[in-house]
């Protein structure tokens, strides 16, 4: 009985701590770097007294702190901005930073905060004012991994301000479960749409342009079209360019220049990784390369059929296309690990395809549990079975793509 009381009482006095840290921060207004610092300040005290509490009374207790971090971090995996959001991920952050080592391991997630993702400072979240009339706004779904946000993202970024000098560009992500983790882990702002939207309109910018970094005319995008349309009279031009592999198209056959040219540019890509200098020297020695998707069950998905189709117009036998979520039904792993030992190939390659090597692809993909791509590809006795952890964004030929894009949106 004493022990689930000095439970609740533990987690009871991490949450008060971070309840008052939202009290000195006037829950919600925009005081600045000050109330930010006085916020975490709180925090940490908090967070130290139970630190503290939990050393004192044994291993039940540390559970109890680690459990009320675990809240913490529940508290800010959420879809919704709120005002008090980036109190809430100061409050979490100062939490675990109080907790011991050991207290950390029992975290429920504890890679939340502990796993090293890369530097987060070599990322720029280009969230500056002074943007001038003409702004390039970079939409993307966003990645917590920070190597690949500097080194995907961040590239796709570089290579559409270098192609158009005169338009500055400025970053949104459309995941804010994301935005509050690299926040919370790292410090790091990144603006959602609506604060985007909100930026360019106070920085009296008349002509928008968004690139999304999206495959396709897929949920993401048309969630994306409307919370622009609730913006647009505030310009005096708005115009979102296309995704990546273009319009959608009826069926599995309906294929398209942009189809065309990423299926180039990712296979070439993958193969040179490879140490090969063909696909037709990888094919001879037995390899297939697999490319992953995310997958949707939005009407879309026909995309990724589509992508299948343009390797097999390509003469890209070795070539299979599959998804994360197995839709269309045909991208399930399962039936992309039948389909490459059907056609007799004994050796695999994945390598995911979407913009950043992020959570799917380093979890997903290549992570060590037994529903991982990686380890159901071992589990069917290939011979020899390797990942590819890096995004589209990093190939120029992809960026290429997205640049072409831009130009059409700002000229049409």
């Amino acid at each position: 009985m004493k022990n689930r009381v000095w439970k609740k009482m533990l987690a009871g006095v991490l949450c008060a701590g971070m309840i008052g840290t939202l009290a000195l921060t006037g829950c919600g207004s925009s005081t600045g770097n000050d109330a930010a610092d006085a916020a975490a300040s709180a925090a940490a005290e908090a967070a130290d007294d139970v630190s503290a509490a939990a050393e004192e009374t044994g291993e039940d207790a540390d559970q109890a702190a680690a459990d009320a971090v675990s809240m913490m971090i529940d508290e800010i995996i959420v879809q919704e901005w709120t005002d008090d959001t980036y109190e809430k991920c100061d409050a979490a952050k100062a939490a675990w930073d109080a907790l011991t080592d050991a207290q950390k391991e029992l975290v429920e997630d504890p890679d939340y905060f502990g796993r090293d993702t890369g530097d987060a400072s070599a990322d720029d979240p280009l969230n500056g004012d002074d943007i001038g009339e003409n702004e390039l706004l970079v939409v993307s779904f966003g990645t917590s991994f920070n190597d690949s946000r500097a080194t995907d993202i961040g590239s796709v970024e570089k290579a559409l301000q270098e192609a158009n000098p005169d338009w500055s560009v400025r970053r949104a992500f459309t995941s804010q479960i994301i935005m509050n983790h690299v926040y919370a882990r790292d410090g790091e702002k990144i603006d959602n749409v609506d604060q985007a939207m909100e930026r360019a309109v106070s920085n009296g910018v008349k002509n928008l342009v968004i690139q999304p970094t999206h495959l396709m005319h897929g949920a993401e995008y048309d969630e994306l079209v409307e919370q622009v349309s609730a913006y647009e009279d505030q310009f005096e031009s708005v115009t979102i360019a296309e995704p990546l592999l273009g319009e959608v198209g009826d069926d599995a056959t309906v294929i398209n220049d942009d189809k065309k040219a990423t299926a180039e540019a990712l296979t070439a890509e993958a193969v040179s990784v490879a140490g090969y200098d063909s696909l037709d020297a990888a094919e001879a020695d037995g390899v297939a390369f697999v490319f992953m998707g995310h997958g949707t069950s939005h009407t879309a998905k026909v995309t990724y059929s589509q992508m299948q189709t343009q390797m097999s117009d390509l003469g890209y036998e070795n070539v299979f296309i599959g998804t994360v979520e197995g839709e269309p039904e045909e991208t399930a792993c399962e039936n992309v690990i039948k389909a490459v030992q059907d056609a007799g190939y004994t050796k695999v390659i994945l390598r995911p395809m979407m913009v950043v090597a992020g959570d799917h692809a380093n979890n997903d993909m290549a992570g060590s549990e037994d529903d991982s791509w990686l380890s159901m590809f071992k589990a069917a006795g290939l011979e020899s079975v390797d990942c590819q952890v890096e995004g589209l964004g990093r190939i120029t030929g992809i960026q290429d793509i997205y640049v072409q894009h831009t130009a059409d949106a700002i000229g049409g």
